[in-house]
């Protein structure tokens, strides 16, 4: 099987594998599909076909969502703007995987729908029928969308965290969609967790947010809290496979920040991984957890990797690096090549994004917005193609508003509820992740491909060998109103030539 993501207009041996997207228009230059407690569109497991290539398309100028056809390998020799050309030979980095964050906010708006509704709400995501996510984000404690700031342990002065306990937030809104999620789900679901701050006596400005670090003299108290949260959640049958150190640590350095944020330079979270974190977690069994230093904007990588990477102690205990998407849009997704190059044994996992969080975004949810859907799909194929093992949405759900946020930073998701009429809508860019979560199985290997022709700098695309020899391309086109005549080469299948429509992605 070939997968890929684009957009066509051939129109032979189409089949729908599944149940088609009820769409409705919000005037936002595409749709979205409405799903209830009755109906949600659904989309069939990808199984390959010897022989045979399938291609998935969802695209803007025909509305299409994951649509199938079925291609034969017809070594069509006529002219084309684009040749792909495949070889399976040359591997790159492996795929860990693909999901969204079980956020405050996220639950809290589940919890409005019906429970057959909140069943094919999860289902979306993370069963065989959906979008096939196994990633999934926690907040250690409160964030910003959250109803209000707080932490485990508000008690002033409580060193040994005796008063540590998980907030109602945990036990409503986020372990009972873990646990459906793990449920329906065909694959292990791969838990990571990141805080926002520590509580506010252990830190220097002693408040949640705003321009404050963590106190030296609490450094081991912080680390036994992470441990705390481990044990916590263990006893309520979910286990982690990774934490990140500090969520956008650089935050609480600056003055006046307004949402939960704690201050850390490469040196200080180096010194704190490495004499307390790393330690702590081997000494509480947690030695197989994937730690992952920085979480953090792109540009800022290489400049912590390498002071980390310095201190002896943290070097053996940082497992990756985990990044941030929000400035991706200046360029230099190069930085991920230097810091692949230098430390090779270091996972590289995009771990936030959305959209509708910049301040020129007045009109915070944009309901059928295909620009907001392209916008994930052309940063996925970049960090893909430079070394990043995975891409993690940031709220799973939020509501009409983009929230609830405390701290009122509101942005977009890939679902959004509408809980007066038990309905909730899946934007494209719902879409445009699933195009990626349900083609790429973890240990799916990154391939060679190079495209070469006039019109190659029209399209995206990127290809992988998945665990079971499949072959897929994910091809995306996102002019307005050109098509492009693609051909795809491989050495075994032979070629096909496949016209790209205009503002669509394609699986392969």
């Amino acid at each position: 099987m070939l997968a890929c993501l684009l957009i066509f207009s051939l129109l032979s041996g189409y089949t729908f594998a599944g149940q088609p997207c009820i769409a409705r228009d919000f005037g936002h230059s595409s749709h979205v599909c409405v799903c209830n407690s009755t109906y949600c569109d659904e989309y069939d497991e990808v199984q390959p076909v010897v022989g045979e290539l399938q291609q998935f398309v969802s695209d803007r100028p025909e509305g299409r969502r994951l649509d199938k056809y079925s291609l034969a390998w017809d070594n069509d020799t006529s002219t084309v703007g684009v040749v792909v050309s495949i070889d399976r030979a040359t591997k790159y980095q492996p795929i860990i995987g693909f999901g969204g964050a079980f956020t405050d906010a996220a639950g809290i708006n589940i919890a409005k729908l019906t429970e057959e509704a909140q069943h094919n709400l999860i289902k979306s995501y993370y069963s065989p029928s959906g979008a096939e996510y196994n990633l999934g984000r926690i907040n250690i404690g409160g964030c910003d969308f959250s109803d209000r700031p707080y932490t485990y342990c508000d008690l002033e002065g409580d060193v040994d965290l005796t008063s540590f306990d998980l907030a109602q937030d945990d036990h409503l809104y986020k372990i009972p969609y873990i646990k459906m999620a793990k449920e329906m789900s065909s694959k292990e679901i791969l838990m990571y967790g990141s805080p926002w701050s520590a509580p506010a006596w252990m830190k220097s400005n002693n408040a949640l947010n705003g321009q404050g670090y963590l106190l030296p003299e609490y450094y081991q108290a912080w680390a036994d809290y992470y441990l705390k949260f481990l044990d916590a959640y263990k006893e309520e049958g979910i286990s982690f496979w990774g934490l990140t150190a500090q969520n956008e640590p650089m935050d609480g350095n600056i003055p006046d920040f307004t949402f939960n944020c704690m201050g850390w330079n490469a040196s200080t979270q180096a010194t704190w991984i490495g004499q307390h974190l790393g330690p702590s977690l081997d000494a509480g069994g947690y030695e197989d957890i994937k730690v992952m230093a920085f979480d953090d904007q792109r540009p800022l990588l290489p400049g912590w990797a390498n002071e980390i990477m310095e201190d002896t102690d943290a070097a053996k205990y940082v497992d990756g690096w985990a990044v941030h998407w929000y400035v991706d849009f200046l360029g230099s997704p190069g930085v991920l090549d230097r810091v692949n190059e230098m430390y090779p044994d270091k996972f590289i996992l995009f771990s936030e994004a959305c959209t509708g969080s910049y301040p020129w975004e007045l009109q915070k949810v944009l309901l059928g917005s295909w620009e907001r859907g392209q916008e994930y799909i052309n940063d996925i194929i970049t960090n893909l193609n430079h070394w990043s093992t995975g891409w993690t949405d940031w709220n799973l759900v939020l509501d009409m508003n983009g929230g609830p946020n405390w701290a009122n930073n509101f942005v977009d998701a890939p679902i959004i509820v509408n809980p007066e009429n038990d309905e909730f809508y899946k934007n494209p860019m719902y879409y445009g992740l699933a195009h990626f979560s349900k083609f790429l199985p973890e240990g799916s290997y990154r391939i060679k491909n190079e495209m070469s022709g006039y019109d190659s700098d029209r399209i995206e695309s990127v290809a992988f060998e998945r665990p079971d020899g499949a072959l897929v391309l994910i091809v995306t086109n996102q002019h307005a109103e050109q098509a492009v005549r693609m051909r795809i080469v491989t050495e075994a299948e032979g070629s096909q030539v496949i016209s790209i429509g205009p503002q669509s992605v394609h699986s392969f």
